[in-house]
């Protein structure tokens, strides 16, 4: 009966995510091609904030995150937070959720860098259709998996970061970049992560 194995697999799932091992999930095929396709997928959304983080560079020469340190404290720059993505306490609903969330604040601060670097548009904006791509990604997969997703709006609800002076925000966008590639590091390890178990 394929009903009863449907309901077998739904309570290993369940409680291969909510603190059991998650020996249980690394056999589902959907699981692994989900992971996959994703990690690829981070890849290049990667990939695309390293070219942005090279035009800063080039044409506004903000190269050295040391450099600018000083310049950072006088600014409200948000840092999305991952620590349910780290091995020690990771466990995958609430790092697929803090992902999710994560990529809702840098897609909306990346206005931000559409308005520093307006010849770049279309890189900007492809990197934004990624990054929501990649979010209903994770979320059909939580879905699939029957973990709890957490809905947000799709109007913007975060105001955008206010600069100073021009410097000010140049030097917000470099970081709002340097930050992004970080998360989307980690993001990446913990994707990993569950392919390795």
């Amino acid at each position: 009966p394929a009903g009863g194995l449907a309901l077998l697999l739904s309570v290993l799932l369940w409680r291969a995510l909510h603190g059991a091992p998650l020996t249980e999930l690394s056999g589902d095929q959907d699981f692994q091609l989900f992971l996959q396709r994703n990690l690829e997928f981070t890849r290049k959304i990667r990939g695309d904030v390293a070219a942005l983080q090279r035009v800063v560079c080039d044409t506004l020469q903000l190269c050295n995150e040391d450099e600018l340190l000083l310049v950072r404290q006088d600014l409200d720059i948000a840092q999305a937070p991952l620590e349910q993505c780290h091995k020690r306490t990771f466990q995958a609903e609430t790092c697929f959720s803090q992902i999710r969330a994560g990529l809702r604040i840098y897609h909306s601060s990346l206005a931000t860098i559409q308005a520093l670097l307006p010849g770049h548009t279309g890189l900007v904006e492809t990197l934004q259709l990624d990054m929501a791509n990649l979010s209903s990604n994770i979320q059909q997969q939580m879905e699939d998996l029957g973990l709890a997703t957490v809905m947000y709006p799709t109007e913007n609800q975060d105001p955008l970061p206010t600069f100073s002076s021009n410097f000010h925000h140049q030097v917000g966008g470099f970081f709002i970049l340097a930050n992004f590639q970080r998360f989307l590091e980690t993001a990446y390890r913990a994707l990993r992560h569950l392919t390795n178990l």
